[in-house]
């Protein structure tokens, strides 16, 4: 009997939360019937997910009508819907509601619309397609075109326009009188920068790559030079009009109109409501259908060498052509851009970005605009702007000190010429730049775009023209639980304009942002769970006034990827190949969205290539590799190739397009070191490039090195877990970063997972220094085979480069060489998070095998790289083939972890011409151009048949082992891509390839 009371008790309804007292019988009797099938289903009783949140709203009985309209609360909608889960929501509350109210018709909406308005149009297959909600404009010409690229992907984003945006950033707080970021630092990063390390290395290029033009609100470029030149105030060697029939270098004003408002430097810092783009002139020219008659030239002074994005600003004309011609002149050659000169006028337009020697160089530093075109009208030059450079909004005097790119957008929007009250300043509150920031992004998509679609205080404001199709916030959040448990991925959408209608301004229904928000939500947590963790949290969809998702006029979504604060989700957060994978889920949900909005067909772009090899054939580079398969995206197959060419310090060229997985060059320039990558192709894009190949042809009369590039670890820092102590520990390992590290604050400095967040000085668990907010920490960037190739060819050598994979898998034979260099840099088995199997291990078995085999063929061998010791024996036993390599070929031993801590090496022995003495140093602490090999073991010769030939200047640990016996070796406990100075580097390497080559004798000290 108790136990039958206790079942009885536990499915009695709790009392209704609802005020249905003055309502008659039959509405009371509704209340109860849907609230009970909530607790149910808020319990799980059902298949199909409810927010614990969801609740009644009002629900109306008609009885003359016969008719039952039940209003589900909004967060009744913050779950999913699909055809599955909607059909067996309304057969469970039918079912329920039926004995009362037999032969009614009910009606089920939740937040005001009904339930299978709900499922995105893409997932539909029995439900009609909503065509409210797709996209009424056919695609039109894209602003900017590259007319150098060798492919065209008609079924990417070819054509579209989309505004993105990361985060917050560096902002200037009027109360405190002070320059500060938005969020707190906590785990290594500040939010204000961190999803920046998604969107601008990843993101970004991934849509780009599939034909879209994408729209930063932030500078995109994170170099902090800037040149810029003007029509109004630079000089005629940076800036000049070329007449090309008469050759003289100005065009009489006859021959040109001047407009009195475009762009004028002025004299920056640019105070409140200051518009640089109304504080000069620009030009303007008639066309001419055939050879140009007329170049508009700018040429910078660059005050170093490296890459810079090269920006053009034109002025507003009715008869301004769409197809201006711009061609960059860079340090790889030449690139053509048409750019449609009726929209974009008054602001910033991006180009590329490009590599630009030091100095001024005007066939490998220049942009060029001609007058040719085939549609007629005018073109209207006015000012270029290459590189990002620092911030010039002063607010109360004072500028932000930092690099632009740092900067939250309100800055950035000014000086891009958006207008104030409008825009940047949409508060009118000069002191409010805090709200002002992320108030003004919404407002900004609007002012792209243009009448009717224009910022909402008035949306006739002609604007810019730019079509933009589609608007992204990407932010991350700031939940805790000081576990491993994730949070994981919300979606903020709004249904509600700022005129609070359910339509755009064309007609189109809002709820394309829910459908917008659902498939990028849906895209994000299926890839991550099946690639990294399948138990990671889908969070709700909100339908929330947030003024980043309702403010464009244009289908938007803001994201919070995941929890900043939490360390369970930074420990995904700080790895590379998340932020490459999240992105690329990004990237496929706007291409979905988008191509079922447009009526379309798609291809997902493929992943980079992997096996690349670069050979020498009769003087000819031959390369080859393999596509890589996406199991995610089995239709994301290449069916052709580019292949990027460069010699010595230039840059990259526009790229050869291939069809099978091979190239071969044109006859190489001896002791020139030439460059290769490759990417893949398809219809929907261009993947990211592959690691970089070098190679050069050096003496006939020398041997010829196969330098084997074994360094591909990219990963986050090591994770302290212990008791209540929870954090990210670069003290021990630091990562690598993919090619650079844009996020990084500082190290963490608080592991307690109890300390709570007080304030974002306080911000309790993970809270980090602050030390390396300022600068980008290097990482691997895939091209070391390079500087091993440069230094091989200085000691008169020919060089090739073949990928670890090639070798590991015998698509590569090392025997087919007399001498390997080995290059493994910071390679060093990792387990990323969410995988089982470790990666980047430095003696795989298969490759022991290799190097084992080529040994005992009589070769010789360079190894290097910073744990070739604890790779080789930390945790193996004795018969491990690791370490039998180590000990019984390579012949050295594990010394110590952590080898040395200044990075100066000293020669024990004279080894050909380095004299016994000679010291050293290689990079263990921070560089801008290099990275750092923080931690380095020591080795020790295994027996008397080899010597220390190297030692750590501190402390005397083994820094290099020397064997000469059947076969030669030598192995470096540091990585020699980090010696300091291209002479010592060259030095070093070629007194290593005399012993290899020829066995040149020690002599001791």
């Amino acid at each position: 009997m108790f136990s039958l009371m206790l079942a009885a008790c536990a499915f009695r309804p709790a009392a209704i939360p609802y005020k249905i007292d003055g309502l008659d019988g039959k509405t009371r009797e509704a209340y109860r019937i849907v609230h009970g099938f909530l607790q149910e289903a808020r319990a799980g009783k059902f298949p199909f997910e409810v927010h614990p949140n969801a609740g009644i709203d009002t629900i109306l009985v008609d009885r003359d009508q016969r008719r039952v309209a039940v209003f589900l609360n909004p967060a009744f909608a913050f779950v999913p819907f699909r055809e599955e889960n909607t059909r067996q929501i309304r057969s469970e509350l039918l079912a329920r509601l039926a004995g009362t109210f037999k032969s009614y018709q009910i009606d089920l909406q939740a937040d005001r619309i009904p339930l299978e308005q709900l499922i995105p149009n893409a997932y539909r297959s029995t439900t009609p397609v909503d065509s409210n909600r797709l996209a009424k404009l056919a695609l039109g010409k894209p602003i900017v075109e590259n007319l150098n690229r060798p492919f065209r992907p008609a079924k990417g984003l070819q054509g579209n326009h989309i505004a993105l945006w990361h985060s917050h950033g560096w902002y200037y707080d009027y109360k405190q009188d002070r320059w500060k970021w938005q969020r707190a630092r906590v785990f290594q990063i500040v939010e204000d920068m961190f999803p920046m390390a998604f969107t601008l290395p990843y993101l970004v290029p991934m849509l780009e790559n599939a034909g879209a033009r994408v729209f930063l609100p932030r500078e995109r470029d994170l170099q902090n030079r800037e040149v810029l030149i003007d029509n109004d105030h630079s000089d005629s060697l940076s800036y000049r009009e070329l007449d090309l029939t008469t050759g003289k270098t100005r065009i009489p004003d006859s021959l040109a109109q001047v407009d009195p408002v475009g762009f004028g430097e002025g004299n920056p810092p640019y105070g409140n409501g200051e518009n640089p783009f109304r504080l000069g002139t620009f030009r303007i020219f008639p066309t001419v259908p055939d050879s140009a008659t007329l170049a508009v030239q700018w040429t910078p002074d660059f005050p170093e060498s490296g890459e810079y994005a090269v920006h053009v600003a034109y002025g507003s004309h009715p008869g301004a052509v769409p197809d201006a011609r711009y061609t960059v002149s860079h340090a790889g050659g030449e690139t053509t851009f048409q750019v449609n000169q009726q929209m974009g006028a008054g602001t910033w337009i991006y180009l590329g970005t490009f590599t630009f020697p030091k100095g001024r160089n005007p066939e490998r530093g220049r942009v060029s605009l001609s007058n040719h075109s085939q549609a007629g009208g005018v073109i209207t030059p006015d000012a270029v702007r290459f590189g990002g450079g620092m911030g010039n909004v002063a607010r109360n005097g004072r500028t932000s000190g930092r690099a632009r790119y740092q900067e939250g957008a309100r800055y950035y929007m000014q000086y891009a010429g958006m207008p104030d009250t409008l825009v940047y300043n949409v508060t009118e509150d000069p002191q409010d730049d805090y709200k002002d920031d992320y108030r003004g992004r919404g407002e900004w998509v609007n002012y792209l775009k243009g009448a009717p679609f224009g910022p909402n205080k008035d949306r006739s404001t002609k604007g810019l023209g730019i079509p933009i199709d589609l608007s992204l916030a990407f932010h991350t959040d700031a939940g805790m639980t000081g576990t491993e448990r994730t949070i994981g991925t919300l979606m903020i959408t709004s249904l509600d304009g700022a005129d609070s209608t359910r339509l755009f301004p064309d007609g189109v229904s809002r709820l394309a942002n829910r459908d917008f928000g659902d498939m990028l939500q849906t895209q994000i947590v299926g890839d991550i769970r099946r690639q990294f963790n399948p138990e990671w949290t889908r969070r709700s969809i909100w339908n929330k006034d947030y003024s980043e998702s309702f403010r464009p006029n244009v289908p938007a979504a803001l994201l919070e990827l995941l929890s900043h604060h939490n360390y369970g989700d930074m420990i995904y957060g700080l790895d590379p190949t998340f932020r490459f994978q999240v992105s690329r889920s990004i990237y496929k949900a706007m291409l979905r969205f988008l191509a079922f909005s447009e009526g379309r067909d798609y291809k997902v772009q493929p992943l980079p290539v992997g096996h690349l090899t670069c050979q020498l054939r009769e003087n000819r580079a031959v390369l080859r590799w393999r596509a890589v398969s996406d199991s995610l995206e089995p239709g994301a197959d290449p069916t052709a190739y580019l292949v990027y060419t460069a010699k010595d310090s230039s840059g990259w060229d526009n790229g050869a397009r291939v069809a099978e997985s091979s190239f071969t060059s044109d006859v190489l320039d001896s002791g020139v070191v030439y460059r290769f990558r490759v990417s893949a192709l398809n219809e929907g894009g261009e993947s990211f490039p592959s690691e970089t190949a070098a190679v050069v042809r050096g003496s006939d009369s020398l041997a010829q090195v196969l330098i084997v590039n074994g360094f591909d670890r990219v990963c986050g820092p090591a994770r302290l877990e212990a008791g209540n102590l929870r954090g990210f520990m670069d003290q021990w390992d630091p990562g690598v970063a993919d090619r650079r590290e844009i996020a990084y604050v500082g190290s963490q400095l608080v592991f307690e997972n109890q300390q709570k967040f007080l304030t974002n000085e306080q911000p309790g668990h993970g809270t980090s220094h602050a030390d390396f907010e300022t600068r980008i920490v290097p990482g691997n960037t895939f091209d070391f085979a390079v500087s091993h190739a440069a230094a091989i060819a200085a000691a008169g050598y020919s060089a090739v480069t073949v990928s670890d994979e090639a070798v590991a898998s015998g698509w590569v034979d090392l025997r087919d060489y007399t001498m390997v260099d080995y290059l493994l840099g910071e390679e060093k088995t990792t387990i990323l998070p969410g995988e089982a199997n470790p990666r980047f291990a430095v003696f795989p078995d298969s490759m022991v095998k290799r190097l084992r085999d080529f040994c005992a063929a009589g070769g010789a061998l360079l190894i290097s790289g910073a744990y070739v010791g604890s790779e080789a024996f930390e945790g193996r036993d004795q018969d491990h083939p690791a370490r039998r390599l180590a000990v019984d070929w390579l012949k050295y031993r594990w010394q110590a972890a952590y080898g040395a801590r200044r990075g100066e090496v000293v020669c024990a022995d004279t080894l050909g011409e380095l004299p016994a003495g000679t010291t050293f140093t290689f990079n263990q602490g921070y560089r801008e151009d290099l990275y750092a090999a923080e931690f380095v073991d020591a080795i020790t010769a295994a027996d008397s048949s080899a010597r220390t030939v190297f030692r750590y200047a501190e402390n005397q640990r083994g820094a290099g082992v020397l064997y000469n016996g059947d076969y030669r070796s030598v192995v470096l406990a540091f990585p020699l891509e980090t010696v300091y100075g291209e002479a010592a580097r060259r030095k070093l390497m070629a007194a290593i390839l005399r012993f290899l080559d020829h066995g040149d004798p020690l002599q001791s000290p």
